[in-house]
């Protein structure tokens, strides 16, 4: 057996092998997806990365006969002790080769980098806040990956299982067949609910008119989830920095707001093509040609991604959703979209799996993060 050497993350050639290693472990692998390295460099850089202003951060790559066979990243959010009196050690861009030895050697990465901070906590993977990637996939590894889900080999919970770590926080994924005509009861529905509630779906001609309303949909955001238990209000920094991360991702006709007859929005649901198959041509890069396959992606595709939901605690479990998945159905129709996949969501969080529930939902992936007390 080799020894493994653990190796901080210091130089720019340093991060540039962190952010390639799951690029060459999963190079022959048609379900991978890799992010863009351009994203994921901003990711390090406290002037692209509100979080980490109050964050302490360390990345390390783990290496066995001078190769490169593993990589971690450890976070504390010092926000989120505290605000919510959290204190754990996040940890994340958890990739290894499948050797017991590699992935022990990482998690006491963490576990050492906990102690040196008295933190008896580790859970992961994760990112700085709840709206960064997390969960490590446990169910579903032979479909594609998308572009906000981690994607990884099936050993991977095997040895996390192994080394002693528990389930922590649980997500399910669903995969729609979109109807070419809606079920007559979301039809009768919408029109019923809307004129109910006095509520009408907003039309935008361009991106343009949308600005307007996205810090209201982030504002709507911590109104629908801050009852779970994980949720972290988010900040207008980090708003800011999603605005301007995804925004040109963004197809107005993509976008669904509902709003009230006072003109505030209540609900909201962004859809976006699915990137999966172009960030695979890409391969990490936009340029030279990596930006003509996202236009494609965006042209023609039979897929698209629920990004995000939101609706406000009072309209909840009143029907506004059959006005979302209306305005959703005849968008995507025109679109020629012929399936749908939710993003992860919260095992508990049975208000967004029955949004799904006349669309014949089929629970294709499954994803967890795991956690240990460590105690001495």
């Amino acid at each position: 057996m080799g020894n493994i050497n653990i190796k901080q993350v210091v130089t720019e050639k340093d991060l540039m092998d962190f952010i390639k290693f799951p690029m060459n472990l999963y190079k022959d692998n048609p379900n991978y997806v890799p992010s863009l390295i351009n994203e994921e460099k901003n990711i390090w850089n406290a002037n692209e990365n509100p979080a980490l202003k109050y964050s302490v951060a360390k990345q390390f790559l783990a290496y066995k006969n001078d190769k490169i066979v593993g990589r971690i990243a450890v976070m504390i959010n010092n926000k989120e002790a505290q605000e919510l009196g959290i204190k754990k050690v996040r940890f994340g861009w958890l990739d290894f080769i499948d050797d017991a030895e590699v992935s022990k050697t990482l998690i006491d990465t963490a576990i050492n980098f906990a102690k040196e901070n008295n933190i008896e906590k580790i859970e992961g993977p994760m990112g700085f806040t709840n709206l960064d990637k997390a969960g490590m996939l446990t169910f579903g590894f032979d479909k594609l990956a998308t572009m906000i889900g981690l994607y990884n080999a099936d050993y991977y919970p095997k040895h996390l299982e192994n080394l002693g770590l528990t389930k922590e926080k649980e997500w399910v994924e669903f995969e729609l067949q979109f109807p070419e005509i809606l079920p007559e009861k979301v039809e009768k529905f919408s029109s019923l609910i809307a004129q109910k509630y006095k509520l009408r779906t907003l039309k935008f001609k361009n991106k343009k008119e949308i600005l307007p309303y996205v810090e209201p949909m982030f504002k709507l955001l911590d109104e629908t989830y801050k009852s779970l238990s994980t949720y972290t209000p988010i900040s207008d920094e980090q708003i800011q920095t999603y605005k301007e991360k995804y925004f040109s991702f963004i197809d107005k006709d993509y976008i669904t707001c509902v709003a009230d007859e006072n003109d505030h929005l209540v609900a909201f649901a962004i859809t976006m093509p699915s990137y999966s198959k172009a960030l695979q041509k890409a391969n990490g890069k936009l340029f030279p040609f990596g930006w003509w396959h996202f236009l494609q992606a965006g042209k023609k595709n039979d897929r698209a991604n629920f990004y995000l939901i939101g609706i406000h605690p009072e309209y909840q479990r009143r029907g506004v959703t059959s006005i979302i998945f209306k305005s959703i159905q005849m968008n995507l129709k025109n679109k020629g979209i012929k399936y749908l996949e939710t993003n992860p969501e919260l095992e508990e969080n049975k208000n967004v799996q029955v949004l799904w529930q006349e669309y014949h939902p089929v629970h294709h992936k499954s994803r967890r993060t795991y956690s240990l007390n460590i105690n001495e």
